[in-house]
């Protein structure tokens, strides 16, 4: 007799059953993505074509439950699903990530028509709830409470051939208040060394050139073992695997950035002079209420060491406005501190109540109108300052990394895209030879816009590279694929260098 577990490994393949993916929320999320689409691929599926837009036999949802918009946004997009499930015989529903994990059983009761609800510690357990949510025709609710497999030992389905995540911890330590993923992703637990090392070397025998260090916070990698200063380590030995031209990592936490990381950053040739590290506050009195284990002049004193050790870094930030109790003063520090560090850009965010968090029930919440207004002077200063920086950049000779779908005006502009060392995006004239993403370009910058700079002439510089290799080679895979099964081009996400939001721990 053949077990559900059996079957699950196996879609008929004469007939293939199509899915498709909707990823809210944070870097996490989107490799957790790749995985489940990992995972339904090796069980049989193809994805979905193009456009479907959840016309699919399995949707499934990797959610967010940070925002407070989050809950909304689900159970908007499963209602819209309902009728169509309705018309579609066999059609499966499955929601996963950290609003699954929060709510549980709460989302079958309001939407019935669900098939499967997963958490994040349990995401390799998808192809299989499916299965048996099928047989049994009612619903599955497998809620893990701690972590089966490291994400990156599961099934992929990279979203890109040339730059790949590789998640070196999952969990959080820290206790912010106004922050619910420590309650649904656990206590911080790290990879080994040899492992995370392995998959990279990995990665960069299929064509992968530039991978991004995951973690909630990604610079206390250590904590289990003791080693404070493994993560600097880590960044190291990156500079030791041939073929490997850029290393990121996303996203340190200001209390555990020690000056060794500072130095492997300066003397590592290919980590990158990028740094994302969430502020969220200027104030010491907010930080305090916050739980941010830093005050202000800790943080900008980070600040001005990187930038001592690495005069061409990049740094990018979160802010949060209108935490409760935030007063007029306790927002002009943040607006001091923003001034102070010159971002090149920054991440802003209304504040929220989030269910569960020490903050939702504190006292002295902020009227709506005042933090929209706080919001638009801190976006307003930030532009200026984000320009101002930009402008910086004009003059300079860069090496590109040739992105995919980066710039919507491409096609229209008869440019392409791509990303400078430190992370800035980069809009190019498109030379007369053929340039794929993962190439490397060298032009020169002409113009400064806030979010972005122009190389207006002709490009100085192509050099292919194997990362081009393996994204042509992977192209004419799917074009073949999708001539035989209608198979869609990927769009879970693609590993962009710049951070999502992340709210100081890799969050939306």
């Amino acid at each position: 007799m053949t077990s559900s577990s059996d079957r699950s490994q196996a879609v008929d393949v004469a007939d293939p059953k199509t899915y498709e993916v909707f990823t809210y929320g944070c870097q996490m999320n989107v490799h957790d993505s790749e995985r489940l689409s990992g995972l339904l691929e090796n069980a049989g599926y193809v994805r979905a074509p193009e456009g479907s837009d959840g016309d699919a036999d399995v949707v499934v949802f990797n959610t967010c439950a940070v925002r407070e918009n989050a809950d909304n946004k689900l159970y908007g997009n499963l209602g819209r699903l309902a009728p169509r499930k309705t018309s579609r015989p066999g059609m499966q529903i499955a929601v996963g990530g950290c609003l699954a994990q929060k709510d549980r059983d709460t989302i079958v009761k309001k939407a019935p028509w669900v098939d499967v609800v997963f958490g994040t510690h349990n995401i390799g357990k998808l192809p299989v709830l499916l299965e048996r949510a099928r047989v049994q025709e009612e619903a599955q609710v497998e809620i893990a409470e701690s972590l089966e497999a490291f994400p990156s030992t599961l099934p992929t389905r990279r979203e890109s051939a040339y730059a790949a995540w590789v998640s070196i911890s999952v969990g959080c330590n820290n206790t912010c208040t106004f922050c619910i993923v420590p309650a649904l992703r656990g206590k911080e637990k790290d990879r080994r060394t040899g492992d995370i090392l392995a998959e990279i070397e990995a990665l960069v025998g299929e064509g992968v050139s530039e991978i991004t260090l995951l973690g909630q916070n990604v610079n206390a990698y250590g904590s289990d073992i003791g080693d404070r200063e493994a993560f600097s380590k880590l960044l190291r030995a990156c500079g030791e695997i041939e073929g490997l031209e850029r290393v990121r990592f996303t996203s340190p936490h200001p209390r555990d950035f020690t000056d060794d990381v500072i130095a492997a950053m300066a003397e590592t040739p290919n980590v990158m002079p990028q740094l994302h590290m969430p502020m969220q506050s200027g104030s010491d009195t907010v930080l305090k209420a916050m739980r941010r284990s830093y005050r202000q002049e800790r943080y900008l004193g980070i600040i001005e060491k990187v930038r001592a050790a690495i005069p061409d870094a990049a740094i990018t930030t979160d802010i949060i406005v209108g935490f409760p109790g935030e007063t007029e003063e306790d927002f002009e520090q943040t607006m001091h501190a923003v001034r102070e560090a010159r971002f090149s850009a920054a991440f802003t965010f209304q504040y929220s109540k989030r269910p569960g968090t020490p903050a939702a029930t504190m006292e002295n919440q902020v009227p709506k109108e005042v933090v929209q207004a706080r919001y638009e002077r801190l976006v307003a200063l930030q532009e200026e300052i984000s320009w101002e920086e930009n402008k910086k950049q004009v003059g300079r000779t860069l090496d590109l990394m040739v992105a995919e779908g980066e710039g919507r005006k491409d096609g229209a502009t008869h440019r392409l895209s791509g990303r400078a060392p430190d992370n800035r995006l980069v809009h190019f004239t498109k030379p007369d030879q053929e340039v794929r993403p993962g190439d490397v370009v060298t032009v020169e910058i002409t113009y400064a816009a806030p979010h972005h700079l122009l190389a207006e002439g002709a490009v100085l510089n192509v050099r292919p590279t194997r990362a081009g290799d393996a994204w042509e080679k992977r192209t004419k895979e799917t074009r073949d694929t999708q001539q035989g099964v209608l198979l869609g081009l990927p769009k879970v996400g693609v590993p962009e260098p710049l951070p999502v939001v992340t709210g100081g721990c890799a969050v939306d």
